[in-house]
C-alpha cells in the first residue's frame, strides 16, 4: 500500500511540476515615439512590467525593432512560446522574407503562437498569416477535380497598405470561373487586413465578451468600458476567424470584432484590437488579464 501511495504522490508531483513550467512570452514593440504620451517607458515595456507584476507563471522578454536582427534573433524565437506584437508606423521595415523565414514556419508547426495588438493588423507577419489562411481556405473550398486538369489559382495581393473604401468588396474574395461544368480558374483577392474607418479621438468604447466560456475571457466581466481609445469600424478585411471572443461598440454606432482567433497549421493567432499608443489602454487591469489569459491558453492548448 505504501509503495502504491508513494508512486501516486510521485506521479502527481510530476504533473504539478510540468504545469508549473512558465510560459515564455516575447513582447515585440516598435517603440514609437508617440507612446510617450501615455507610457513612461514604451508600450511594450509597460505590458512586460504589468504582466510580471500580476502573474507568476509567465516569463517575459521585451524587445524592439531597433534591437539586433529587429529583435527577432534565433535565440529569442527559439526561447519564446508566444509573441505579443505591437507595431504601427514602421510595419514595412519587417520584410515579407523575414516574416516567412523566421516566423511562419514556427507558427505553422506550433512551436510559436502570436498575439497581434491594435494597429498590428498591418504588421507583416499578421498579413502573411492571413494570406496563408486565405490560400488554405480557397483550396479547400475549390478542390481539384478527381479527373481532368487541376484548378488554376491566381492569388492577388493588395496594392499596398491602403484602407479600403466602405463600398468596396470585402477581402478575401474569390471569383471562380468554369469551363463547361467544371471549375477551371479561381481568382483570389488576398485580405487587405484593414477597415474603412477609424477615429483617433479617444472616445470610450464598450468591450463585450461574446464567448464567456473561452479561456481568454476567464475571470472577466461580460462588458468592460475602455475610457479612452481609438475607434475602428467594420468591415475588417480578414479571413473568417475560428472564434470571435470580444466585440466592441462606440456611442455613435460603430462596431468591431475586437478579439479573434485563427488556427494556422498547429499554431494559433489572436488579434486584439485595443491598444492605441496615445491612450493608456494597457494600464487597465482587464486588458493585461486578457493578454495573460491568451498566453496561457496558447501555450497549454
Amino acid at each position: 500500500m505504501k509503495t502504491k501511495l508513494l508512486l501516486l504522490i510521485t506521479f502527481l508531483s510530476g504533473l504539478v511540476g510540468a504545469h508549473a513550467e512558465p510560459v515564455r512570452v516575447l513582447i515585440w514593440d516598435e517603440r514609437q515615439g508617440r507612446q510617450a504620451e501615455a507610457y513612461d517607458n514604451f508600450l511594450g515595456n509597460e505590458i512586460a512590467k504589468r504582466l510580471t507584476e500580476s502573474t507568476d507563471d509567465l516569463e517575459i522578454r521585451s524587445v524592439s525593432i531597433d534591437d539586433p536582427e529587429q529583435g527577432l534573433t534565433a535565440a529569442n524565437l527559439d526561447w519564446a512560446d508566444v509573441i505579443i506584437w505591437w507595431g504601427h508606423v514602421r510595419q514595412w521595415e519587417i520584410s515579407t522574407e523575414t516574416a516567412k523565414r523566421k516566423l511562419m514556419k514556427r507558427l505553422r508547426t506550433g512551436s510559436l503562437d502570436m498575439i497581434f495588438l491594435h494597429s498590428a493588423h498591418w504588421a507583416t507577419p499578421f498579413m502573411e498569416a492571413m494570406n496563408e489562411r486565405t490560400i488554405i481556405e480557397a483550396k479547400r473550398k475549390f478542390p481539384n477535380p478527381k479527373e481532368g486538369k487541376p484548378i488554376e489559382f491566381e492569388f492577388i495581393p493588395p496594392a499596398g497598405r491602403f484602407p479600403p473604401a466602405k463600398e468596396s468588396i470585402v477581402t478575401p474574395a474569390c471569383l471562380a470561373l468554369k469551363r463547361g461544368k467544371t471549375t477551371a480558374m479561381v481568382r483570389v483577392d488576398l485580405p487587405n487586413c484593414c477597415f474603412p474607418a477609424y477615429r483617433p479621438d479617444g472616445e470610450p468604447s464598450t468591450l463585450t465578451v461574446t464567448k464567456t466560456d473561452h479561456p481568454i475571457a476567464k475571470g472577466l466581466p461580460k462588458t468592460m468600458t475602455i475610457p479612452m481609445t481609438e475607434m475602428y469600424d467594420e468591415p475588417f478585411h480578414i479571413p473568417t476567424p475560428d472564434e470571435v471572443i470580444f466585440e466592441e461598440d462606440w456611442a455613435p454606432g460603430e462596431h468591431f470584432r475586437s478579439g479573434m482567433v485563427w488556427n494556422l497549421g498547429k499554431g494559433k493567432i489572436f488579434y486584439f484590437r485595443p491598444g492605441h499608443e496615445q491612450y493608456p489602454v494597457f494600464k487597465q487591469p482587464e486588458m493585461i488579464q486578457i493578454l495573460a489569459n491568451a498566453c496561457r491558453w496558447m501555450a497549454e492548448s
